[in-house]
């Protein structure tokens, strides 16, 4: 297939990769302003946190929604009424007065947030030729790292001199600006209206969604040995049955589960799965080893986390021009081996490390990741069509978010429970003066991540032989070429 060459795909780039950071900066640029926010709006701790619970929760429910709509719609069209939903629910987040106003209008900020996330790899795959597109994807990945980096400091610096409400209220000028500029440089949407949207796999896809996310998000407080937990979780896996047993009957599905049946497509989309569960596990746990083992003050924690972002933003796009030069499949398999190395390295930590010791196993960690991300999602959105870009890119997003999720569930249980074990209690926090218990949780938490992330690898070397054409079978009508 012949691709068409955008002559401003440099600003198409930018445009998208504002909205992306936006999108991610939200997720996190509350975290800091949480305790100032319950004082001010007299709620408890436990119920100011559902400020943030509900914008994950509801981009992770609307994403593949979105993403089938952009496929239908037009990607462009759904990006931007992502911007302009988004843009609004950040104007009533930052007027509301009241929490359930505010929780209110941070779903409606999040249903934006995920229109501009589930479309924004399929626009950059659109525009950017084969050549250009790993690099590109990789802009747009490290978008997303430096977007969960420069929340906590920002909102930090924000409600220091300001009100909480302007952590809210500086996306409306940065969201009509990328509105702006998106009405002159985003390519035309151009849309298949004739195919219908698929309303019951919709609610379907939002209650299973909605219900496993609850339940994995809750299981962090209440532990997920939990009798309610345990519910949740076996009616979201129902509510999965019923709706793979109705997308296979319905005539225009909102997920085409042919898409799977191209194992180069799954295979990447399980090992982005894989990779951000084993992440999650390290990114969950090094905050209270700083500052409960090391007794590092949060300053110089939150200095010391800032490497692993700051050094995938580096590696990341050169990672994706490596791809367009020598291909994808050797990449992921280096990363997701150099990943698995530094979390190995990770697991041999104790009291008495140094920090230097620490820093270079998470850079060993966050450059395999590097290494990692950008050439995989350059795979996923390659090896389907121009008419399913959405859908995999959405598919490719909520991937992201559930591992994440998957992935702190993981390590906080088998923290906890490797910890009541050492000290012949149930525990379900830090203990002071127990940081030998806590070691000893924190090696099983990253030699299990260690694990998982060998298993993508792997997967990975797996992939690599498929290139050599003993899957070109496999690949069949789903392939763009």
């Amino acid at each position: 297939m012949e691709e068409k060459i955008y002559e401003n795909r440099m600003l198409i780039l930018i445009n998208v990769v504002m909205m992306t950071f936006m999108a991610c900066l939200d997720g996190s640029i509350v975290n800091v302003a949480l305790p100032i926010m319950a004082q001010k709006l007299s709620v408890s701790t436990e119920s100011i946190s559902w400020v943030v619970t509900a914008y994950l929760i509801s981009i992770a429910a609307t994403i593949l929604i979105y993403g089938k709509l952009g496929d239908i719609k037009g990607k462009t069209k759904i990006f931007q009424f992502g911007i302009v939903l988004f843009t609004i629910g950040s104007l009533l987040c930052g007027i509301s007065n009241s929490f359930s106003l505010l929780v209110i209008a941070r779903v409606i900020q999040a249903v934006g947030a995920a229109g501009a996330m589930a479309t924004n790899q399929g626009i950059i795959t659109q525009v950017f030729p084969r050549n250009e597109r790993g690099r590109a994807l990789g802009i747009a990945g490290t978008s997303v790292a430096l977007g969960s980096l420069v929340g906590p400091p920002l909102g930090g610096f924000i409600i220091s001199v300001l009100s909480w409400k302007y952590i809210f209220l500086i996306n409306v000028p940065i969201g009509i600006f990328t509105l702006m500029m998106g009405a002159k440089v985003l390519p035309k949407s151009v849309s298949n209206t004739s195919e219908k949207f698929d309303i019951k796999g919709a609610l379907l896809i939002i209650l299973t969604i909605v219900t496993l996310f609850g339940a994995l998000i809750k299981g962090e407080e209440i532990g997920y040995t939990h009798p309610m937990i345990a519910t949740g979780i076996g009616v979201a896996a129902i509510l999965m049955i019923i709706f793979i047993a109705v997308e296979r009957k319905v005539a225009a599905p909102l997920l085409q589960l042919e898409i799977f049946q191209n194992k180069l497509f799954s295979l990447s989309i399980f090992c982005g799965f894989i990779s951000f569960v084993a992440i999650s596990c390290s990114n969950i746990i090094q905050p209270f080893y700083l500052q409960n083992v090391m007794s590092l003050s949060p300053a110089v924690t939150g200095m010391t986390m800032m490497a692993y972002p700051l050094i995938l933003a580096v590696v990341a796009p050169t990672s994706g021009y490596l791809s367009d030069k020598i291909g994808s499949e050797f990449l992921t398999f280096l990363g997701l081996l150099l990943t698995s190395a530094g979390l190995s390295f990770m697991s041999t930590l104790n009291e008495h490390s140094s920090l230097t010791t620490l820093v270079v196993f998470v850079a060993i960690m966050s450059i395999g990741n590097g290494l990692f991300q950008s050439p995989n999602n350059s795979l996923i959105m390659s090896t389907v069509p121009p008419s399913k870009l959405g859908i995999a890119g959405s598919i490719n997003a909520l991937v992201r978010n559930l591992g994440m999720v998957f992935g702190i569930s993981l390590a906080t249980t088998l923290l906890y429970n490797r910890m009541s074990y050492k000290l012949g209690y149930n525990v379900a926090d830090y203990i002071i003066g127990q940081e030998k218990a806590f070691i000893y949780g924190m090696k099983y938490v990253y030699v299990t991540a260690a694990v998982i992330c060998g298993i993508g690898a792997l997967l990975t070397a797996y992939r690599l032989y498929a290139k050599s054409g003993k899957l070109k079978g496999s690949v069949g009508s789903l392939s763009r070429e």
